[in-house]
């Protein structure tokens, strides 16, 4: 094989099609047999891969597979495992350590092996490095080692792993360049940092930004609904400014794969230094309250109409983590929802991706009949998701009291309507 790639999800999966695609020889290891067969029919499990590229991934050579001795002398490795939070805030390297420990025992002399999983600054070298030396080669002279962060986005429709810029950091510069003209083979541009570290502490840097800011906006969504400012708008007005700004907008909370996780990662291992990471931190604590906050207001739109939130009829719309794709990967949707019932509020669920969701093991109803209807008969909409689907003017027209913590309908000016 000329690639190998250990974790066949929302990382992996779009890696091989684009090896695939540049005509490489391809297989996969993953050790969800459900994955592997599904893949073997030509599904997929995975918004950004369509059955139709499953097809031609398997018409192109790609062998997924169970069986670890598909590791047999594959000149590239790439470990795209999961890296979950551990239970005390760092990340959980079990399945890094595993996917090593696999590569390890079919290490082929002059082999490139890399790291995509999400980690802190040092895994590749502190963790990775001594499992895979077990196989009695060394790396940086018997077998090349480096760390590319991914840059997955799942549902964007412009950027993917051929057009998405591809960081690179290798243990020594031989590995650097190893690790440089393989993804120059499928990625448009190729990027080398200095060393391991500096390439896992990118990605962290990325994240780390993107969480910060989006806290800022959401604390300020708190003040300035007191303050009666229509933030939104603020927003818009600021990002009309071509140098010094970005525009991030606030909403019930942050998902996926990245956001929540990844800072953590970096403020685990600042605090082995003995101190706080205090803005990851506090980016954390304010993101975390948002579902809070969005039922606090929900309470009060409902107060404000006569109505007791418990026994209310609620209707969330969207419980995805982001608009237009099935992932529910840490969707705010979920702590709002399990509050809201708590509170003893009667819940249904709308979304265009989700045929079925649950909510601490509970079973949530899908809202079966047309939306203008489903919307009319709740006592409260609550849009968490902003898919596409979602027309601004529909639902505040047939909702009777519309909660709107996405800003789908900021141009829209109706006392039914509220915005986050």
């Amino acid at each position: 094989m000329d690639l190998v790639v250990i974790g066949l999800g929302y990382v992996g999966l779009p890696l091989v099609r684009e090896a695939c695609r540049a005509g490489l020889k391809v297989g996969g290891l993953d050790r969800d047999a459900r994955v592997v067969a599904g893949l073997k029919a030509g599904l997929s499990h995975i918004d950004d891969v369509s059955p139709a590229e499953v097809e031609a991934m398997l018409g192109a050579g790609f062998t997924p597979s169970t069986d670890e001795d598909i590791l047999d002398e594959a000149r590239t490795v790439v470990i795209c495992v999961p890296t979950p939070l551990s239970e005390e805030g760092g990340p959980d390297l079990t399945a890094v350590r595993g996917a090593s420990e696999t590569v390890a025992r079919h290490l082929a002399p002059g082999a490139l092996v890399v790291l995509e999983s999400t980690t802190y600054p040092g895994t590749t070298d502190e963790v990775v490095r001594p499992i895979l030396e077990k196989s009695g080669l060394a790396a940086g002279d018997e077998f090349h080692l480096a760390f590319s962060p991914e840059r997955i986005d799942p549902g964007n429709p412009v950027y993917g792993v051929h057009n998405t810029p591809k960081i690179v950091g290798g243990l020594t510069p031989a590995c650097a360049s190893a690790a440089s003209a393989f993804y120059g083979k499928f990625v448009e541009e190729v990027v080398q940092a200095r060393g391991t570290r500096e390439a896992e502490m990118a990605k962290l840097l990325e994240n780390t930004y993107r969480h910060v800011n989006i806290a800022l906006v959401n604390e300020m969504a708190v003040f300035c609904n007191e303050l009666g400012i229509d933030l939104w708008d603020a927003i818009d007005c600021a990002a009309t400014k071509p140098f010094g700004f970005q525009a991030f907008r606030p909403g019930p909370g942050v998902g996926g794969h990245c956001i929540p996780i990844d800072p953590n990662y970096l403020s685990y291992k600042v605090r082995s230094l003995g101190y706080p990471f205090r803005f990851v931190e506090l980016a954390q604590e304010i993101n975390d309250r948002m579902p809070r906050y969005v039922v606090e207001r929900a309470q009060q739109l409902l107060n404000r109409e006569g109505r007791a939130l418990k026994g209310a009829k609620i209707l969330l719309l969207g419980v995805t983590y982001k608009a237009d794709i099935a992932d529910q990967r840490e969707s705010p949707a979920r702590p709002v929802a399990r509050r809201l019932a708590r509170l003893g509020a009667d819940l249904t669920f709308h979304d265009p991706f989700v045929s079925d969701w649950q909510v601490d093991g509970n079973d949530v109803p899908r809202a079966q009949g047309e939306l203008t209807a489903e919307l009319a008969a709740a006592d409260l909409v609550i849009v968490l998701t902003n898919h596409a689907e979602y027309e601004p003017a529909v639902l505040a027209e047939n909702a009777r009291l519309l909660f709107d913590t996405r800003g789908l309908t900021r141009d829209i000016q109706r006392e039914t309507v509220e915005l986050l």
